[in-house]
């Protein structure tokens, strides 16, 4: 690089010691920079010119290939230094609650305050976001588990915790079965050990609660149906197909109840996981403390 710019700071002031002034160093110190880049090129950069040199025809197109490379060259400092106004675009892949709930809230303060910094939204379930982040085709995932189906631990990503909130079991308002606070979970989910149950179709984590607590409670659930949105299994339930785990903190549609679990309490924890190493990349760093801004809530 400082053979480049040697060679980009001869054909702008025409002469070595021009060079030499102006880098503080030596004509025969400029003289071997370009001797050694015309090795490196296989080509004469310089020719005679009198008592001066010039430019052979090569040697103006590699000055010119120079500018270019040395503005990439500094732009790709400028995009690692952490002191540095963050600049590029965050690719991010998440399950659509954590969009909505994390990101959403933090990308018109992101557009006011770092213009440079641009993200592209993906919805993806945890398991394919985490594919990505190992293909290197995402920066960021946002993903979740739950404290009963807690998540492999992988070395080569890292997690940022966000925010978690309790999960209940989702019945028809019609339902004469009341849920007691009192109760443990397992003896709500014996009570309907007889009932079809739905799970997520593109995730195991929820799945993976209900047949823990069902087993605590002394039976295998029958899983009839799988649906992805959450919306879509509140209809199941209110047409009487099945039961299934909702979040505790959000409105339920008209003709679904919540029944509360306790003793043990299905809790969905959220994360942002980006690969080891890339958390300090300026740009990622700076949409990760923003995050952090976002309330939890439990």
């Amino acid at each position: 690089m400082r053979r480049l710019e040697t060679l980009l700071l001869l054909s702008r002031r025409g002469s070595m010691r021009a060079v030499a002034d102006e880098t503080h160093t030596t004509t025969s110190a400029v003289s071997q920079q370009i001797a050694a880049l015309a090795r490196e090129a296989g080509i004469a950069l310089i020719e005679p010119d009198g008592r001066r040199v010039r430019l052979t025809p090569a040697g103006r197109r590699l000055a010119e290939h120079a500018v270019t490379i040395l503005a990439a060259l500094e732009a790709a400092r400028l995009d690692l230094d952490p002191s540095a106004e963050p600049a590029g675009t965050i690719r991010v892949a998440g399950f659509g609650t954590a969009i909505r709930r994390s990101l959403m809230p933090v990308l018109s303060r992101l557009a006011a305050d770092h213009p440079k910094v641009r993200v592209r939204i993906h919805e993806h379930e945890p398991a394919e976001a985490l594919s990505l982040i190992a293909a290197d085709d995402i920066d960021l995932a946002l993903t979740y588990d739950f404290n009963l189906a807690p998540a492999t631990p992988d070395r080569s990503v890292v997690s940022q915790p966000l925010w978690s909130t309790e999960w209940a079991l989702g019945v028809p308002a019609t339902d004469p079965v009341s849920g007691d606070p009192e109760h443990s979970a397992a003896a709500v989910f014996a009570r309907y050990r007889d009932h079809d149950w739905i799970v997520n179709s593109r995730g195991a984590a929820d799945e993976q609660v209900v047949r823990t607590i069902a087993s605590m409670a002394g039976f295998e659930p029958l899983v009839t149906h799988r649906a992805d949105s959450l919306a879509l299994l509140q209809d199941l339930v209110v047409a009487g197909l099945g039961i299934g785990l909702l979040p505790a903190d959000q409105p339920t549609r008209p003709g679904v109840r919540l029944l509360p679990l306790r003793n043990p309490c299905p809790i969905l924890r959220t994360s942002a996981v980006v690969r080891a190493g890339r958390t300090g990349w300026p740009p990622l760093a700076l949409l990760l403390s923003l995050l952090q801004t976002v309330p939890a809530r439990v």
